[in-house]
């Protein structure tokens, strides 16, 4: 179906979506991960997708999480290495240990976003929602437009230094790991000079300071707004709904849904969630996810063909339809991924479950002074960028209305 009147109002669609975040930013408090504040989010979003949208279904669904162990983990690891500091002078062979396991903590954790010390950490409730509006005809194909309605504790170093400084301050500090783990290793296996190792080790408490910096890297009581990230992401799929609502428009084999899944900021648990609540559910016909995350800079505005710190590969047939309706309006957009040490955006917890599923993020990866600071508002959003990724999501479900992944 020609979907051009939709791809004209590309500019009401993100004043639209700023009118609403601003709401939402002022009125229905911190989205935490697992707090209420999430839950009124998604069930306010979810109420705007039945009521203003035209969707026949739109559920609000809870799920059990330990949200506090997706940044927790770092007291852990670096408690052991502060200690394998110490045992160095005395037992070094334990300090190998402490490392090493510290280390395997920080990749299974935030390196592939699994549940290694969920269980140490206290249990909340998330939420979800699912929406979808139904087709006229015959279901054919459907796709679900994806964003999570949660935000990010701060992160006190962006704030104050930028995303050089924070970066630079966990290189350091994750340096000074791997320093000791040498030295150690070194040490253990009587290979060079015992002084000179000695000496060594004192010098490396030049990374200390680093190290016990890690501990604050993320305020856990300071919360930040999140109007970029990532009520951007939520709103994408919620103006083309109201779009096709407000023009009339029904498709007639296509079902047109939107996926908000909670707690991405604690290691993408809401959209964990969901797929597994929903397993087999969407089989029936080819069935897409095309999450945002982030839509603020234009020039930023990227497909992500593979996800997860690099680890997870997205699906290549829908970012190559993302790709083409860029180019088909004329749009920029980039070609990239999430980059290692980059972290996830929720396609690639729907990737692994089996899902077809792709993202556009619209960040600078070296990042910004707003990047989970309290500068994330909702007079700091980019209403080109809006309106362009809005254009170019338009054009794709255009091109998927006409069987282009069947």
């Amino acid at each position: 179906m020609n979907l051009k009147t939709l791809i004209d109002k590309k500019n009401d669609a993100a004043k639209y979506m700023l009118k609403e975040i601003t709401y939402i930013c002022k009125n229905l408090g911190k989205r935490d991960p697992g707090s209420e504040g999430e839950k009124k989010a998604c069930e306010y979003m979810a109420k705007v997708l039945k009521e203003d949208c035209g969707c026949e279904r739109a559920d609000v669904e809870s799920f059990k999480e330990n949200p506090g162990s997706f940044y927790g983990w770092i007291y852990i690891t670096v408690s052991f290495v502060l200690a394998s500091i110490v045992l160095f002078f005395f037992v070094p062979a334990v300090s190998i240990v402490l490392i090493a396991l510290g280390l395997v903590l920080a990749v299974l954790q935030f390196g592939l976003y699994k549940k290694a010390v969920d269980w140490m950490f206290p249990e909340k409730t998330g939420h979800n929602v699912t929406a979808v509006k139904k087709c006229s005809g015959e279901t054919k194909r459907r796709i679900f437009f994806n964003g999570h309605p949660d935000a990010a504790w701060e992160w006190p170093v962006n704030y104050k230094l930028g995303g050089v400084g924070f970066e630079a301050h966990a290189l350091i500090g994750f340096g000074g790991a791997f320093y000791y783990l040498i030295i150690s290793i070194l040490k253990v296996a009587k290979v060079g000079n015992p002084d000179t190792l000695t000496k060594c080790a004192l010098w490396g408490l030049i990374f200390v300071p680093f190290l016990i910096g890690l501990y604050f890297m993320w305020n856990k009581k300071r919360v930040v707004d999140g109007a970029n990230d990532n009520l951007s992401g939520c709103y994408m799929g919620i103006s083309i709904l109201k779009q096709l609502k407000d023009q009339g428009i029904t498709l007639e084999n296509t079902e047109v849904g939107v996926i908000l899944s909670g707690s991405e900021e604690a290691g993408l648990r809401g959209a964990k969630a969901w797929a597994a609540a929903h397993k087999g559910e969407f089989d029936d016909v080819p069935t897409v996810i095309v999450s945002y995350d982030t839509i603020h800079d234009p020039k930023y505005l990227m497909v992500n063909y593979r996800d997860l710190n690099g680890t997870v590969k997205t699906d290549k047939a829908a970012s190559d339809m993302m790709m083409q309706a860029a180019k088909d309006l004329d749009i920029h957009i980039l070609k990239g991924m999430v980059p290692p040490m980059g972290g996830a955006t929720d396609p690639a917890a729907f990737a692994q479950a089996g899902y077809r599923a792709t993202s556009i993020t619209g960040l600078n990866h070296k990042l910004e002074d707003y990047y989970h600071t309290r500068r994330d508002t909702y007079d700091n959003m980019n209403l080109q960028g809006l309106a362009d990724c809005y254009a170019v999501s338009v054009r794709a479900l255009e091109m998927f209305d006409d069987g282009l992944l069947d």
